[in-house]
């Protein structure tokens, strides 16, 4: 009889295990960037979350991502953005580009929050920081979500 209460609270406890990760996974939209023709060699993505507090974490993860200084014509950064339903496009951050000490891969990440929910997250090159629109080449951008 003991067997089969050990069995069944392993069973038990697994299917727990696999019922939270399920929860935890479903909770956050990955999102991929598309290919770009400007930076082909660009990859990333992006994690939706909406918190407690109503609002959303944005998590951005990208390698390989040229400096902007090598773009046609020459930017001096890039600048993140992203569509809202309501609200139209917001400005999200500033990316800066660089490599660890044992890879020369370039990777590029951005975390915030935003009480506005994202449809569509793009990257432009720029040549200020402070612009409030986008205004240079879209580099990297999302398909709507």
């Amino acid at each position: 009889m003991k067997n089969y209460s050990m069995i069944f609270k392993s069973i038990l406890g697994i299917a727990f295990i696999f019922c939270a990760a399920f929860v935890f996974q479903s909770c956050a939209k990955k999102i991929t960037f598309g290919t770009s023709d400007v930076v082909p060699a660009a990859e990333g993505f992006v994690k939706v979350k909406k918190d407690a507090n109503n609002n959303y974490n944005i998590d951005l993860t990208l390698k390989r991502l040229a400096d902007p200084s090598r773009l046609s014509p020459p930017k001096k950064t890039y600048i993140v953005w992203m569509e809202t339903d309501g609200s139209g496009t917001k400005k999200i951050g500033q990316l800066n580009t660089s490599s660890s000490f044992l890879s020369n891969t370039l990777k590029s990440s951005l975390k915030t929050v935003s009480p506005f929910q994202p449809t569509k997250i793009f990257i432009t090159g720029e040549d200020d920081g402070n612009i409030e629109y986008p205004d240079g080449p879209t580099v990297l951008s999302t398909a709507n979500f």
